[in-house]
C-alpha cells in the first residue's frame, strides 16, 4: 500500500525561503491547501496558498489555525521560533511538525554548545575559545600566544550579522565591546572566539529523521553587503548551486566521479554525523545546515544551523527535480532511508534584491510594481532555462498595492545550463522589479564563473 502524504500544509514563516518552500510543495500532487504564517506579497499572490495573519512567535495562534484548518503537516521556516520551542509546543497539542525540538536546535542557538557537540563527535572544525565576559575576551584575543584567535561571534541566534572577522587584534576588541555591549542582544551574553580561516566556503544542506542524514544540497552564499565580498556580513545577498568544489565531479547522469573535496566531507564530517544520529550520541530531526569552510582541501565545520538557509533555499529547490513532500514526511515518521532525490543538471543562482541602507536599514511602506510575468508559479516542473522571482520583504496591502516590508525584499533565481547564463536571467529577472531603493549585488557567483573561466 502507497504511504498517505500530508495534504493540508501549513508553512511557519514570511521570507524567501518560506516562499520557495510553498512554490515548491505547490507541485505535489498529493498537496491540497498550503497556508503560510504569515507569509509575504509572493504567497499572497500564489492561488495554491492562504496566508495566516499570524507572527511566528504566536504559537497558541499558530497551533489554534493547524488545529482549525486541519493540517497534517506544519513545517518551521526561521530559527527564532525553533529555538523557543516552537516543535516542542506544537507537538503536545498532536500536530506533526517538520523541524527540530527546542533542545535539538541548540546546535544552532548556542554556537558553544555546537562547538563542543563537534569535539565530543570528533567532528574537524577550527580551534575555538568561549567567555562569558568581556574582559576575560579581550586578554584572550590580546594574548600573542593566541594571535590565531581572530573570529567573534555571538554564541545566541543574530539573524545572521552576529559573526566578525578580523584583521587585527584592535578589530576583535571593537566587534567584542559591540557584542558585549547589547548590539545582538541577549545573543551577546557569550562569546566565541575562534580560529581564523581562509579558503572557501560551502552551504551543506541535509535532512534527518533522527537515524538518517540525507544531503538536500550544497551551495554557496555570499554574505557580505557589497561587490567582491566587501563591507557588513548581511542575512545573505545571493547564492549558487551547485559549487564547482564540491559537485564538480558530476555529470549529467549525476554520476559523481572522484573528488577529493566532497569525498573527504563524505568521510569526516557525514559519516561520523550519521553514526552518532544511528547510535543515538546525537539526536536531531530536520533539516540539519552545516557551515563548511574548505581550507587548503580540509574541511572545517564553521557551524550547524537547524534549519534551511535563506538564500541557499532558493537556488536548490529550483534544481530539484523530485517532490519535496515525501522528504520532509519521511523525516517526521523515520523513513527517511528509502528516499532518493533527483537534480537536475541546469546551473543555479540567487542574487537577493535589497533596499539600498541594507543591513543598516529596511525599506517599508514603498510601492512595488513588477513586470509581467514575475516568476513560474504555475507548480509546473522547471526542465529548461528560465527565471524565477521569490518574495522575502514584501506585502500585499489592503487596497491590492505590493509594498516593500523588509531589507531583503526578493531574491532572483536564473536557472541555465551555465553559471553565466544563470546570473544573466537573474539580472534580468531584476529588471523587471521597480522600487525607489532597489540594489543587488552584480557578482554572486563569482568564484564559480573564476573557477570555470580557469579550466
Amino acid at each position: 500500500m502507497d504511504k498517505v502524504l500530508p495534504g493540508n500544509i501549513l508553512i511557519v514563516g514570511g521570507g524567501g525561503r518560506e516562499h520557495a518552500l510553498a512554490w515548491k510543495l505547490a507541485q505535489s500532487p498529493a498537496v491540497k491547501s498550503i497556508y503560510c504564517a504569515p507569509g509575504n506579497g509572493g504567497t499572497a499572490l500564489m492561488p495554491q496558498v492562504k496566508n495566516l495573519p499570524l507572527a511566528v512567535g504566536n504559537f497558541e495562534g499558530i497551533a489554534a489555525a493547524a488545529l482549525e484548518h486541519k493540517i497534517d503537516l506544519v513545517i518551521v521556516g526561521p530559527d527564532n521560533p525553533l529555538a523557543d520551542g516552537i516543535v516542542d509546543f506544537l507537538q503536545e497539542r498532536g500536530l506533526t511538525v517538520f523541524g527540530p525540538t527546542r533542545t535539538q536546535a541548540k546546535l544552532e542557538w548556542s554556537k558553544t554548545y555546537a562547538k563542543e557537540q563537534m569535539a565530543e563527535l570528533g567532528l574537524p572544525t577550527a580551534r575555538f575559545y568561549s567567555s562569558r565576559s568581556l574582559e576575560d575576551a579581550l586578554a584572550f584575543v590580546r594574548d600573542p600566544n593566541y594571535a590565531w584567535a581572530r573570529v567573534i561571534k555571538a554564541d545566541g541566534l543574530a539573524l545572521g550579522k552576529g559573526v566578525f572577522v578580523c584583521d587585527s587584534v584592535a578589530e576583535c576588541e571593537e566587534a567584542l565591546t559591540s557584542i558585549f555591549g547589547g548590539s545582538f542582544g541577549d545573543a551577546g551574553d557569550m562569546v566565541v572566539i575562534e580560529e581564523k580561516l581562509v579558503g572557501e566556503e560551502l552551504s551543506l544542506l541535509c535532512v534527518s529523521d533522527g537515524k538518517t542524514l540525507l544531503e538536500l544540497g550544497c551551495a554557496q552564499d555570499h554574505k557580505r553587503r557589497f561587490a567582491a565580498d566587501q563591507g557588513p556580513n548581511t542575512g545573505g545577498m545571493g547564492a549558487y548551486s551547485p559549487v564547482p568544489l564540491y559537485e564538480d565531479a558530476a555529470d549529467s547522469t549525476n554520476a559523481v566521479r572522484d573528488n577529493a573535496v566532497r569525498e573527504r566531507i563524505r568521510m569526516e564530517v557525514l559519516e561520523p554525523i550519521g553514526k552518532a544520529l544511528a547510535d543515538g550520541r546525537l539526536s536531531f530531526k530536520g533539516v540539519l545546515f552545516i557551515g563548511i569552510m574548505v581550507a587548503g582541501g580540509v574541511p572545517y565545520i564553521l557551524e550547524f544551523n537547524a534549519r534551511l538557509g535563506d538564500p541557499e533555499t532558493q537556488t536548490i529547490l529550483p534544481r530539484l527535480r523530485s517532490d519535496l513532500l515525501p522528504v520532509l514526511a519521511a523525516c517526521t515518521d523515520g523513513t527517511l532511508a528509502g528516499i532518493k532525490l533527483d537534480w537536475s543538471p541546469l546551473k543555479s543562482v540567487c542574487v537577493s534584491v535589497v533596499a539600498k541602507e541594507y543591513p543598516a536599514k529596511s525599506s517599508n511602506g514603498e510601492i512595488i510594481e513588477l513586470d509581467e510575468p514575475v516568476g513560474q508559479f504555475d507548480a509546473a516542473d522547471i526542465v529548461a532555462a528560465g527565471a524565477l522571482i521569490f518574495h522575502a520583504g514584501t506585502k500585499l496591502a489592503s487596497d491590492g498595492k505590493l509594498t516593500t516590508a523588509g531589507g531583503r525584499v526578493f531574491s532572483a533565481v536564473g536557472l541555465a545550463p551555465t553559471m553565466e547564463a544563470a546570473r544573466e536571467l537573474a539580472h534580468r529577472a531584476i529588471d523587471g522589479i521597480h522600487f525607489d531603493c532597489k540594489d543587488f549585488r552584480c557578482d554572486i557567483g563569482w568564484r564559480a564563473l573564476e573557477q570555470c573561466a580557469s579550466k
